[in-house]
């Protein structure tokens, strides 16, 4: 609340410059942010007697806006990133699906390691935890395992998270 939306018969009154001004009538408060041409602010409502703080409140707004922009800037999202892999495939696709999931644990992203299981493979599930195991294994240096070696339908799957360098 600024200004004339402050209702209080009393607030506890906070300068310009971090000053405390003591308790003071809601009018004299605005009276004084008048003279000095700074809007009064109330900081915090649920305080006995709410306190209230002179201030430009446009500035303070602005301020507000940038710092949140700054934050926004420095957070880093991770994406997880999938590769798919099947229990019977060839050493070179394997190795090409290898240097995918490094590039992404480089990008700093989290890989998501699945293998599809099709018509009867499911049968033989022990092939795509060994060849989860042999993942593992390729990229142990960039990353490590988040989240294990789980089934999910016909598909067995597990998270990798890069490593901090």
């Amino acid at each position: 609340m600024i200004n004339d939306e402050i209702r209080d018969k009393e607030v506890r009154l906070v300068g310009p410059e971090g000053e405390q001004l003591g308790i003071v009538s809601s009018a004299r408060a605005l009276e004084l942010a008048d003279e000095k041409n700074l809007d009064l602010v109330k900081i915090a409502p649920q305080a006995k007697p709410p306190v209230c703080k002179i201030m430009d409140y446009g500035k303070h707004k602005f301020e507000l806006a940038k710092r949140e922009k700054e934050n926004r800037k420095n957070q880093k999202v991770v994406a997880v990133k999938e590769v798919r892999l099947s229990s019977n495939i060839d050493e070179h696709d394997f190795n090409t699906k290898v240097k995918a999931g490094i590039k992404f644990l480089q990008n700093g992203d989290k890989v998501k390691v699945s293998v599809r299981f099709r018509g009867r493979e499911i049968t033989h599930s022990s092939l795509g935890r060994d060849m989860l195991m042999k993942f593992k294994d390729a990229i142990e240096e960039y990353g490590s395992v988040d989240k294990g070696i789980k089934m999910e339908g016909r598909n067995m799957a597990m998270f990798i998270t890069p490593k901090k360098n």
